[in-house]
């Protein structure tokens, strides 16, 4: 049976998207390495974000490669810095966020191809990894956002950087559990991240301006059912700009297209799956069909593209929320399927 095309109906055509994906393979290094484009900067998050959309299109073994860039370049402490051009470290502080998303994207790699080789393969670098970000939990549960270049934890957590955390640490778990490794730490450390972002949002850092802070509780997986329902009608009206996208800012007249493209995923993941698909549709606006590729935002007022560029993990976001409403691969569901409250896990933390 052949397996089908991604493609979103009356949006984007099965062609259009095989172009998105020759414009993220001309973007990726011999070593693997995804920049943001090419010879441009490169971080440890976004370079995951463009290989689980390779995956997705069907360049799995190009994905495979980026996920072996990672674990080759992994430091002995399980991180990543958070900046490098061409191999040359431009920022030596590591996000906590950017080095857990490794457990994301092997996971998802797993859920696309079927295959647990790559898994086996790098699963000492996911050990590596969580142990890292579980090492800057601050007493309150809440994950510290970095660490400096001289290796000190910050003394304050980002509920986006924090909620994104947790997914990846479910990710890593349901990687453990395949591959057999208990780690019932990670399991306690996740129930205490878990019980920050529900019980204590004031734990973390404001940054209600974002977009980002508003609906990743709900993307990470923190929040399901009514409360997450909840929790984007609240702001809905704040950050959604009817026939255009979602704002990246709640008080300048931008839309991004990497955080419509997760706002739909968070709302595929609480069935709002009608209200998912208009957006993903409103924006194609900021597709150049010449390239494949997506201008990372749109400033509505102007009428102009801002910033001039177009990036990798733009694209691959656009790609993951397609797969998300359409079911089109085994990912599909990464965001969607693998969420703290939904898997009793919490119950077996505390036992």
């Amino acid at each position: 049976m052949t397996p089908r095309e991604l493609h979103l109906e009356g949006a984007l055509t099965a062609e259009q998207l095989r172009r998105t994906g020759a414009f993220l393979l001309e973007h990726q290094d011999d070593s693997g390495a995804i920049p943001w484009w090419r010879g441009g900067q490169l971080d440890p998050w976004d370079h995951v974000e463009a290989a689980m959309g390779l995956a997705v299109l069907g360049h799995a073994d190009a994905a495979a490669a980026a996920y072996r860039w990672s674990a080759r370049t992994q430091a002995t402490d399980g991180s990543w810095p958070m900046e490098q051009r061409d191999g040359v470290v431009t920022e030596a502080a590591s996000d906590t966020n950017q080095c857990a998303y490794l457990a994301t994207g092997l996971w998802h790699h797993h859920l696309v191809t079927g295959s647990s080789a790559l898994l086996r393969e790098l699963w000492p670098a996911v050990d590596r990894a969580v142990g890292f970000v579980l090492r800057q939990q601050l007493p309150g549960g809440e994950i510290a956002w970095a660490v400096s270049a001289d290796r000190r934890p910050d003394t304050f957590a980002l509920r986006t950087g924090s909620a994104s955390t947790l997914h990846s640490i479910v990710c890593a778990l349901e990687i453990a559990a395949h591959l057999g490794h208990a780690r019932p730490q990670w399991e306690r450390s996740a129930a205490r991240l878990h019980e920050a972002l529900v019980e204590r949002p004031e734990s973390f850092a404001d940054r209600s301006r974002y977009s980002m802070d508003w609906y990743y509780p709900v993307l990470g997986g923190a929040l399901r059912s009514d409360a997450a329902l909840g929790l984007l009608a609240e702001q809905w009206d704040t950050f959604v700009w009817p026939g255009q996208g979602a704002r990246c800012v709640s008080d300048r007249p931008w839309v991004t297209a990497a955080e419509s493209s997760e706002l739909v995923m968070a709302l595929d993941a609480v069935g709002r799956t009608d209200d998912a698909r208009r957006l993903l549709c409103d924006i194609q606006q900021m597709r150049d069909d010449a390239t494949g590729g997506y201008w990372t935002g749109y400033v509505v007022d102007d009428d102009a593209v801002w910033p001039e560029e177009q990036t990798t993990w733009t694209a691959a976001a656009v790609v993951l929320a397609v797969d998300a409403v359409t079911g089109t691969t085994g990912g599909s569901g990464i965001f969607r399927d693998y969420a703290w409250v939904e898997d009793d896990r919490a119950d077996d933390a505390a036992s």
